[in-house]
């Protein structure tokens, strides 16, 4: 059903209202409100969990735990009874249902395991746009085969409902784990880094996922974070000669149309531009920034003010809501949600990188980060004195090797500038410095250890040096 101006005001203005509310009276409140207006209350859950607020099937939990024999149910809802036969699966139970169809427990009766089972209902297969994306979504991830991607076993079709066979996984959705707030700064930074490698997979094969969110990262009890759903996947133009099993992939989407999740679109999408790799990027900051934070980088009121703030607004920063995040850290996040691709990290393996250099500095409960030396007894001077000559002894040396490696790179030859690259404290003060040859690069010493900063950007990163090591 079309909504009309009036007709979205209410949805709007009951839709607000509750997602102020607890989940467990959302329900409720959505019942009263829609009591005289089934279609209505339907067109909200819809709207709820293109929101990521609930997971898609919470309203309609009630109705699962009575459901009816299939031949019984709408053709909104069509549940697979236990004891169900898939070619050699057996249906055991029901984890979960959404847009894209129902998910199950079943058993592989010919191999012996357990696996999930993805079914789009064949109410929907009638659909060809969904039918379209759920097929490219098993093309896409079949073709992907990495520990940070979901695995997929089989894909198959009966009695018109095509469906997907995957391993099974036990644990969380990391929205299911958002939901008890921000993360530890260690476990945050270790989510990001594995589903970073599972992206950076699947771009290598040219695919994008074009619909990164919490819902879609998947905290399995082993501690690997899995990456679901390629149902948005779009494969790229792939470079002249690639043999690649993907090779045969197209990208199905039509152009102009906005595709992915409000809130964790990047730009381009919410334009309804071409998306590629780098769009992943921004999604996968705008994940991160709210595992650092407990917050969403952009959310507003409505949809579309939400689209308009990731066009042109820049979310508070992280640090403002919480002092635990290091500056470094902060901008790694502030580079992947630039407006501009071109400013974003180029590619995932880099953002894995970047990240991977700052994990240790997330050690639980030692109070000791990389590239920070522990502080000396104070209350033995001797100890004290051996310590800062050592400190000088290995500085020095660190200096000495940044030194040599910077003078290997070539020269280029420019306009000779002035300006302030850092700025220094009375309790943190900058202790030695040297510019590159090229003077594309800035190495310095402080208290914390060695830094090596990009002139044009103002990008620092810490150095794991001898001398934090041998301290440490």
């Amino acid at each position: 059903m079309t909504l009309t101006p009036e007709r979205w005001q209410r949805a709007r203005d009951i839709l607000h209202e509750a997602m102020e509310m607890e989940h467990e009276d959302m329900s409720a409140y959505l019942d009263s409100q829609c009591a005289s207006d089934p279609s209505l209350r339907a067109e909200l859950k819809e709207l709820l969990a293109a929101e990521g607020e609930i997971d898609s099937s919470f309203l309609e939990k009630p109705a699962l735990a009575n459901a009816t024999p299939p031949s019984q149910t709408s053709d909104r809802t069509s549940v697979l009874p236990s004891g169900t036969t898939l070619g050699p699966y057996v249906i055991q139970s029901l984890i979960g249902a959404g847009g894209m169809g129902e998910v199950y427990r079943a058993r592989d009766a010919s191999l012996k395991r357990d696996v999930a089972i993805k079914v789009l209902p064949a109410s929907f297969s009638r659909d060809p746009d969904r039918l379209r994306r759920f097929q490219l979504e098993a093309e896409a991830a079949a073709a992907l085969n990495h520990t940070n991607i979901l695995s997929i076993f089989h894909i198959g079709q009966q009695d018109g409902s095509p469906y997907i066979v995957t391993e099974l996984l036990e644990g969380e959705t990391l929205r299911d784990r958002l939901r008890r707030g921000a993360l530890k700064l260690r476990d945050a930074i270790d989510i990001a880094i594995q589903a970073a490698k599972g992206l950076a997979a699947a771009h290598e094969k040219g695919i994008a996922h074009r619909d990164l969110k919490p819902e879609n990262l998947f905290l399995a009890k082993d501690g690997h974070v899995k990456i679901l759903d390629f149902g948005l996947a779009k494969l790229m133009q792939p470079t002249a000669g690639s043999d690649t099993p993907t090779a045969s992939l197209r990208d199905h989407t039509d152009a102009g149309r906005v595709l992915g999740t409000v809130g964790y679109m990047s730009p381009e999408q919410v334009r309804g531009q071409p998306a590629d790799t780098r769009s992943d990027i921004f999604s996968l900051g705008c994940v991160l920034y709210e595992m650092l934070t407990g917050k969403r980088a952009f959310r507003k009121p409505t949809s579309v003010e939400t689209m308009n703030a990731i066009l042109n607004e820049d979310p508070p920063a992280a640090s403002d809501i919480t002092r635990a995040i290091p500056p470094a850290l902060e901008r790694v996040v502030h580079r992947c949600l630039d407006k501009s691709p071109e400013r974003r990290f180029q590619s995932a393996a880099d953002l894995a990188f970047a990240l991977d250099a700052l994990s240790d500095s997330a050690a639980a409960g030692t109070g000791v980060t990389r590239g920070t030396a522990a502080q000396p007894d104070s209350g033995t001077g001797g100890s004290r004195k051996v310590w800062l000559a050592l400190s000088v002894v290995l500085l020095l040396a660190s200096m000495g090797l940044g030194w040599w490696y910077w003078k290997r790179r070539p020269i280029e030859k420019g306009e000779i500038r002035q300006r302030q690259l850092t700025a220094t404290t009375a309790e943190n003060p900058i202790l030695q410095a040297a510019i590159s040859r090229d003077g594309k690069y800035l190495a310095y010493s402080d208290k914390d250890g060695i830094s090596i900063q990009d002139v044009v950007n103002g990008d620092a990163y810490r150095l794991p040096g001898i001398l934090t090591i041998l301290v440490l």
